[in-house]
């Protein structure tokens, strides 16, 4: 028997309901983090993250393939303004 949601058989709606992000969503505090993109110098990958004010450690959330993955990191952490690129 297949559970179905709407009409939809459940394992479609998961599949909809998936996102390209594997790490799981978290609150990031302003005050000892930073959101930025980081750039390789050689290759040009970039990847959204955030980066620890005192330590300088960088924690990845997701590459940044495309502005549809910059807008939904934006939306995630409630980011507005501009986010700075290092290298």
């Amino acid at each position: 028997m297949k559970i179905k949601v709407e009409d939809k058989p459940i394992m479609e709606v998961l599949s909809l309901e998936s996102t390209r992000y594997d790490v799981p969503k978290k609150h990031y505090d302003p005050e000892v983090e930073e959101p930025v993109i980081r750039a390789s110098i050689c290759t040009g990958e970039q990847t959204l993250g955030f980066r620890n004010l005192s330590t300088g450690s960088f924690q990845e959330v997701c590459l940044l393939r495309d502005q549809t993955d910059l807008d939904q990191f934006r939306k995630d952490y409630g980011i507005v303004g501009e986010i700075r690129k290092v290298y």
